[in-house]
């Protein structure tokens, strides 16, 4: 009868708690109390702020306490603050610290585990560290998880060209670029003192779109493959896989709601992901084929172009995705939302074109720079970027009068405009040249100009990651 009741409780374990891998509140809580700014990640994984990562146990049977307590630790008598190897909660729940030994990432080795440990489990989606290995005594805790992971040698593919240090603006000091060229299948990651690749992070396929959360993962989707991958930056591996139907293209992040928007043109489909998950929440089916997608200043309006008729159309988040259809507008290059109004710019007619979102009433149009390529709307002023004259011109959204002109002192051909941490700063990136200019959006003015030994199709700017110890 023992045994029947212990295989049911690791049977209702293994199919609850131990997959569905969220640390429980009381345990955040406590760990909160010692290191308010621990990253509780979607797998399970327990990250404290200097990236000192703990793996959680989940007790085969759970005590319930009023207060948390440390009921053992190793070394013995130490407290949460002094981050030992392993600690035993008063409520059975045990965190296991990964350690460094001799080089090899592993947890501690007891010759005899304690009764919570032996029949504890770790969560089942959990994502382990590249290179961790287990010690023999705690083999009954893995459960299904595959452990030959000591085997993976992640994604990075060392340079052996010779550093080329520059001097980085101030809103780019210790940041890191990550860069995909369109020229290759690697993502080159380029600090921002320097100017080549320190190394390349490997891919399988040719990038479609890139962008970063947190300053700890990369979302990448790829041409004609149906999966976008999740890479962890700090330990530089691929955590998880994200299966779709059809082909996932464009990616739009919205870190305030801590949600990823993902096109899928061919399935008429817009997909919610939940970046603290880290899985598909919503598929929005929408009309035609989506490109030039575009999230509005506030998160409350998605723009896209049916780039097969042209047709512009917005979906309302605020208003249970109700889809709206705007009008049409030949060869769109990008759309942009400000003051209650539509921008849209035309590349081959070099013409930008405004519409009022309430009304749908035509306001104006007129020319702008040639071949305008991106929009940034910020605060009242929209940024348009030619790629022609290679120049960005400055509209005052209230007005929809051009105040300003850049003239970038790059070659052409200026593609991109990239928001620089809170946005003040912009970045202006070249598809044909390795040379990337630095905007003051305030102040109207080129800040610097930095050379790159690549050249950029998409980039991805964070903070400099730690790695995991």
């Amino acid at each position: 009868m023992r045994k029947i009741l212990t295989a049911l409780c690791l049977c209702v374990l293994t199919c609850t708690t131990a997959f569905g891998a969220e640390v429980p509140k009381q345990v955040q809580d406590f760990i909160n109390q010692e290191f308010p700014e621990t990253n509780f990640r979607f797998d399970g994984a327990i990250i404290l702020p200097d990236k000192t990562m703990y793996l959680p146990v989940f007790p085969a049977k759970s005590d319930e306490f009023e207060n948390l307590e440390i009921k053992s630790s190793y070394p013995t008598n130490t407290t949460l603050k002094q981050k030992p190897d392993m600690i035993i909660l008063n409520n059975n729940f045990i965190l296991l610290k990964v350690i460094n030994t001799n080089g090899k990432k592993t947890v501690i080795n007891l010759t005899n585990p304690p009764e919570e440990l032996a029949s504890g489990l770790l969560p089942q989606d959990v994502l382990l560290p590249k290179g961790l290995v287990f010690p023999e005594s705690l083999k009954g805790i893995i459960g299904d998880l595959d452990v030959t992971v000591a085997q993976d040698t992640g994604l990075r593919i060392n340079n052996s060209k010779n550093k080329k240090t520059i001097i980085p603006v101030e809103s780019l000091d210790n940041k890191t670029f990550y860069i995909s060229t369109g020229a290759n299948k690697h993502i080159q990651v380029i600090q921002s003192d320097t100017q080549n690749a320190e190394y390349a992070l490997e891919q399988e396929h040719v990038i479609n779109d890139l962008k970063q959360y947190n300053n700890e993962f990369l979302l990448v989707t790829y041409f004609d493959y149906k999966t976008m991958n999740i890479i962890s930056l700090m330990d530089e591996k691929v955590i998880k896989q994200v299966h779709f139907e059809t082909t996932p293209e464009q990616i739009i992040i919205d870190n305030d709601k801590k949600i990823a928007y993902i096109t899928s043109g061919s399935d008429s489909s817009v997909y919610v992901f939940s970046l603290e998950t880290m899985t598909l929440k919503k598929q929005l089916k929408i009309n035609g084929q989506c490109e030039k997608f575009t999230l509005s200043q506030d998160g409350t309006k998605m723009f896209y172009v049916d780039r097969n008729k042209n047709d512009i159309w917005v979906i309302e988040l605020d208003n249970n995705y109700h889809l709206k259809n705007i009008g049409n507008f030949p060869n769109v290059s990008k759309i942009a939302y400000a003051n209650g109004k539509i921008y849209m710019i035309s590349r081959t007619k070099s013409r930008l074109a405004i519409v009022d979102f309430d009304t749908l009433e035509f306001i104006t149009e007129f020319d702008v720079c040639e071949k305008p390529v991106d929009l940034y709307a910020h605060n009242d002023d929209l940024f348009i970027l030619g790629a022609q004259e290679n120049i960005l011109e400055v509209l005052n959204t209230k007005e929809d009068i051009i105040t300003d002109k850049i003239f970038l002192n790059t070659n052409a051909f200026a593609t991109n405009i990239t928001p620089i941490a809170d946005g003040e700063m912009i970045m202006i990136t070249n598809a044909l040249s390795g040379l990337y200019s630095v905007v003051d959006t305030e102040t109207k003015e080129i800040i610097k100009t930095s050379p790159l030994d690549v050249r950029v199709r998409t980039i991805a700017i964070t903070d400099k990651v730690k790695t995991i110890k």
